[in-house]
């Protein structure tokens, strides 16, 4: 082979090598196209906007500004019962009106899952199922000078006069005897007042309704002709040790963890659960040294008055004397008869 050939030989090889080379660092250099998925875009509602509810409205929940909201819903779904925005509906109007069936978060407001005050059955409708309705006459200055309002939770607290039966000032107490009960009513407004700039009205009531359990009621039916009754308002929400003594006491059912719903209605339930019987009480000597801390007791009868009143009841004339020893009372109808039986037990 002549030198010619070996050349050219040896010149295609190096052409092959430098072409198979660039070829293998374009493969590898270019990445495998990557699929990637869109997200959806989101639809946009553009019907007309309806008034939803913003929460889980139970039945009995009186509407406040926070429970409503205007919404844009599908046309084709819209129904006549709906709140419309487009027909100049005041959402305002239904402030102080009550859910009659239950309303999820995010569902229309319906006409006739709504009873405005004044209809029939509103304050029926106002009521927790197993609940009563109870009226009772207050004092303004003892009702927080007029700052509770429908929808609020009070305790309930009495202050009576105890004489006892001996001399000396009477004993003075006040003792809460209802906590957590939830004001269905001031007087007859079951809405709280506002004026043209939107600030709440406060006025002064002189009858307060509120909700409670059939053993309540009676309970302040009773309370009403010991002393005079105050409400004491609580905080929005409760207080932690509160909810543990529900949950001690088996009032409150509490849920398993795996249903936020669940803890939700347990949650609810601690706060609209009406409590009786764990009341706390405070007397005169808890506030000033000069007051009683006990029921003054009864004097004992002394002189002619008591031998005459004692006369004629026993073996002794004018009673029984103070060293006569063991006495047996008879009892015959009526009669009472006391026999002594001897100082020192003789018989």
């Amino acid at each position: 082979m002549d030198s010619r050939k070996i050349i050219l030989l040896v010149g295609a090889l190096f052409v092959a090598a430098i072409t198979a080379f660039m070829a293998r660092s374009l493969i590898a250099g270019s990445s495998a196209p990557i699929a990637s998925a869109q997200s959806p875009v989101p639809t946009v509602e553009t019907g007309p906007e309806v008034l939803v509810a913003t929460k889980a409205l139970p039945v009995g929940t009186i509407l406040d500004a926070t429970s409503f909201k205007f919404q844009p819903w599908p046309k084709e779904l819209v129904e006549n019962a709906y709140y419309l925005k487009k027909d100049g509906f005041d959402p305002k109007t239904l402030q102080g009106t009550v859910v009659r069936s239950v309303i999820t978060a995010g569902q229309p407001l319906t006409q006739g899952a709504i009873v405005k005050p004044g209809d029939r059955g509103f304050l029926a409708a106002a009521l927790t199922p197993g609940m009563r309705a109870v009226t009772f006459p207050i004092r303004n200055e003892n009702s927080v000078a007029g700052f509770v309002f429908p929808g609020d939770h009070v305790d309930l607290m009495l202050s009576q006069t105890v004489p006892g039966g001996g001399d000396g000032p009477p004993l003075k107490v006040a003792e809460t005897i209802m906590k957590n009960l939830r004001v269905l009513a001031t007087d007859q407004r079951t809405t709280t007042d506002v004026d043209d700039q939107g600030k709440t009205v406060v006025r002064a009531i002189s009858m307060v309704t509120i909700e409670a359990t059939p053993a309540i009621a009676e309970k302040i039916s009773v309370a009403r002709t010991l002393g005079d009754l105050s409400l004491v308002l609580r905080p929005l929400a409760d207080s932690a040790s509160e909810l543990d003594q529900a949950i001690a006491d088996g009032s409150v059912k509490v849920p398993d963890g795996k249903d936020p719903a669940a803890e939700k209605a347990m949650l609810a339930a601690a706060d609209s659960q009406p409590v009786a019987g764990k009341s706390t009480f405070a007397t005169g000597a808890d506030v000033s040294r000069f007051q009683r801390r006990t029921v003054p007791g009864k004097a004992e009868a002394t002189g002619p008055a008591a031998a005459a009143a004692t006369a004629g009841t026993s073996g002794y004339p004018g009673g029984v004397p103070a060293n006569a020893g063991p006495v047996v009372r008879i009892v015959r109808g009526s009669n009472v008869t006391e026999v002594p039986l001897g100082r020192g037990g003789k018989k």
